[in-house]
């Protein structure tokens, strides 16, 4: 739920986001890992969680699911509310003390985790290791798939052209568009067709869009607009924020197109059954 403008308590300070950096990943396949399900996925978009599980299920990795998760604290953290969130972030903390990937079912979510948890806990060196070690183990699920799973998917479905819909902040933070293409173009019968607007916000932004209705609602008017006109059957993204609010203008609009998570997208491509 990436915030692209700060409406900041006072006082708050941000640093710049940092640039995805070439990552060294894992020569084999781990037997264990977490997943973070995320807070939205929870409340609203469950088989997108219990897919993803699927996924990792089927490269024979043994997924832990800790009941006591919730939010990353992004939406706080983006609101400028560091002490709050500093406190959401280490309830997460204490969930994943095993040495295995941590595995994010959404972009934005990961990026939060990896890059902005530093910051949260800079001012505590004991935490700040444990932080750091679980920055390095995190991953966004599509990029776990392609890069540390080296799945190779076969597609069962029939001819589709789709547009894929990355978070602003997934985007630029874990380079979720790349992973997202490539899976993508592992599936024979899909087309993935380009649209205008692809790099930039859908106007959710977490609390954001609570805050700026309107720009918010023009954004994301903006966003279905160039995803209608792309030709596009169905979008596909791996960021359930996002995915709630473009669905949420789509059916307002009384259109055909609608969005699904990635993650549920490739389970159904590749023979899964729900």
């Amino acid at each position: 739920m990436s915030e692209l403008f700060y409406n900041a308590a006072p006082n708050a300070t941000r640093a710049a986001p940092p640039i995805p950096k070439q990552r060294q990943y894992p020569t084999h396949k781990p037997q264990h890992v977490y997943l973070f399900g995320t807070c939205v996925v929870d409340l609203f978009y469950p088989q997108a969680g219990m897919d993803s599980i699927r996924l990792l299920e089927r490269e024979g990795i043994t997924v832990h699911f800790p009941q006591g998760q919730s939010c990353c604290g992004q939406p706080a953290y983006t609101s400028g509310y560091t002490n709050e969130a500093r406190e959401v972030a280490r309830v997460q903390l204490a969930l994943f003390r095993q040495n295995w990937p941590l595995v994010v079912a959404s972009g934005s979510c990961a990026g939060m985790i990896r890059h902005h948890y530093h910051e949260l806990f800079k001012d505590e060196p004991v935490t700040l290791r444990l932080v750091d070690t679980l920055a390095e183990r995190t991953y966004e699920l599509a990029e776990f798939l392609l890069n540390v799973c080296k799945v190779n998917l076969q597609d069962q479905g029939a001819p589709l052209k789709v547009a894929l819909h990355t978070s602003c902040s997934a985007r630029r933070e874990m380079n979720t568009h790349l992973h997202g293409r490539a899976l993508l173009a592992q599936l024979k019968g899909v087309q993935r067709v380009e649209h205008d607007h692809e790099s930039e916000c859908c106007g959710f932004g977490g609390t954001f869009s609570v805050r700026m209705p309107d720009i918010s609602g023009a954004m994301v008017a903006d966003k279905i607009r160039a995803l209608q006109e792309s030709g596009a059957a169905q979008l596909v993204t791996a960021d359930c924020g996002c995915l709630m609010n473009i669905n949420g203008a789509l059916e307002k609009q009384k259109a055909v197109l609608r969005g699904q998570h990635l993650a549920s997208f490739i389970w159904q491509r590749t023979g899964g059954t729900q």
